[in-house]
């Protein structure tokens, strides 16, 4: 891709918006960047653009943004927003930030995507790949943006790269070495007309330029994966907690296998993997997957899998107080999410729900809710509606602020109780990002 004194229009002010800024401008190009948003809630981005000497336009969008050769889009800003249904009127080329930095990658891009498990994956990814001696970057959504990056990466060296739906809808060329689907349920619906099929083939777009030689990793247990209606053409391997399979990972009697045609080639113990609970036994398979694609060592993943700590926001232990634990979901931003966070625990939890509504259908938790939750706050703009869904089961109260809702949850936690921040919404309403929430959350709980 040829962007040398191109003018190119950037969406979005965040980080992976600079980091596109950035790129452009390291190849010759000329970026303007656009956000609606306001200057003060930009802060931090402004300053960086100011010291990269890069124009920009805040609190709305202007004719300018038209005046240029392409439109490079940050995934927060919707496919059918109306400068991007503008643009292509007018005859523009709209990508994606990843469609822009996989141009200018030079290493094996292994991209990960799926409802929930993409940021444990695309960590545990880098991780064990690290520990087994190839360079391994860990980029895209999980908060260091591809195009950050991608300068960096040798021919030898790996991305593992965390790519949503909002990513996939603009992308053209992108052509991942080895693809993964870790799961696909109802998420962002508000953002795919409230279609589920919408979403699916969004994801889907992840294998869309993959050929014989590349490969796909899915999910045997998961119906929206298993119902693909796009034959790939990449090499399929398969992973599952309850089926046997010839080219993939299963689990049997508390062990680990992975087959390539039949064959054992590795197996370890539940034991061996440090990050409990199925949700992470299967992120750890599909992960097993791409390690042994890779042919690498038995005995380094093994050792990887057994010291990988987590990460950041996600069933993260915070603090324990009079015997009761802190625990931050902030990750947690859709049902299935906060699905797996209470089947991780077997204490009585009190748990902090709320934030901006995705369209959530909370029927799903209602079973988990009535089993293990004492008592549900309820914040942010879907408080309400958390209240009336759930006050009838459980006792809800309503709180005005993450932080009033984790003292209220200090007053009432006793010894052997959790009190778990899991929202199962977005954190705009009243947050910069899941990060910031996550930060605030942790704050309140090293206050008390």
């Amino acid at each position: 891709m040829d962007l040398k004194n191109k003018n190119i229009t950037v969406i979005g002010a965040r980080k992976s918006g600079i980091g596109a800024a950035k790129l452009i401008q390291h190849f010759g190009g000329i970026p303007f960047v656009s956000d609606s948003n306001s200057e003060e809630n930009l802060i931090e981005y402004v300053e960086l653009l100011k010291k990269e000497k890069i124009s920009f336009e805040l609190g709305g969008h202007s004719g300018k943004i038209y005046s240029c050769d392409m439109f490079v889009v940050s995934p927060g800003v919707p496919s059918d927003a109306k400068i991007i249904l503008e643009a292509k009127q007018r005859g523009l080329q709209v990508i994606s930030e990843l469609e822009l930095a996989y141009h200018f990658c030079k290493g094996k891009i292994i991209a990960i995507t799926g409802t929930n498990g993409k940021t444990t994956t695309t960590s545990l990814c880098e991780h064990v790949f690290n520990k087994c001696g190839i360079k391994t970057y860990a980029a895209g959504n999980i908060g260091v943006a591809f195009s950050e990056i991608v300068t960096e990466v040798k021919e030898n060296d790996v991305v593992s790269l965390e790519v949503s739906s909002f990513q996939l809808d603009l992308i053209d060329k992108f052509k991942p070495q080895m693809a993964m689907i870790l799961n696909i349920t109802p998420d962002h619906l508000n953002r795919y007309q409230n279609k589920l099929e919408n979403y699916i083939n969004s994801k889907l777009r992840i294998y869309k330029n993959q050929t014989k030689d590349d490969f796909l990793i899915l999910n045997k247990d998961n119906l929206a994966t298993l119902d693909i209606k796009i034959e790939p053409k990449s090499r399929v391997f398969y992973f599952s907690l309850t089926k046997e399979i010839e080219n993939g990972c299963y689990c049997s009697n508390d062990f680990i296998l992975f087959k390539e045609n039949g064959k054992e080639l590795f197996k370890c113990s539940l034991d061996d993997i440090n990050l409990k609970g199925e949700h992470n036994y299967a992120n750890a398979m599909s992960v097993i997957i791409a390690a042994k694609i890779m042919g690498l060592d038995n005995k380094k993943i093994k050792s990887a899998l057994s010291d990988f700590k987590g990460v950041e926001h996600r069933l993260e232990f915070v603090r324990e107080i009079n015997g009761v634990k802190f625990i931050n979901d902030s990750k947690a931003t859709n049902i299935d999410s906060v699905w797996y966070a209470l089947r991780s625990f077997n204490n009585p939890i009190f748990l902090i729900l709320g934030g901006q509504d995705k369209g959530n259908d909370y029927n799903q938790i209602k079973k988990l809710v009535n089993e293990k939750v004492k008592k549900i706050y309820a914040i942010g703009s879907s408080a309400e509606k958390i209240f009336n869904f759930f006050h009838s089961m459980v006792k809800v109260e309503m709180q005005p602020t993450l932080e009033s809702a984790v003292a209220a949850a200090n007053k009432e936690a006793r010894e052997n109780d959790i009190v778990l921040f899991s929202p199962a919404c977005a954190s705009f309403d009243m947050f910069r990002n899941y990060e910031h929430r996550g930060i605030v959350f942790k704050e309140a709980v090293n206050k008390l």
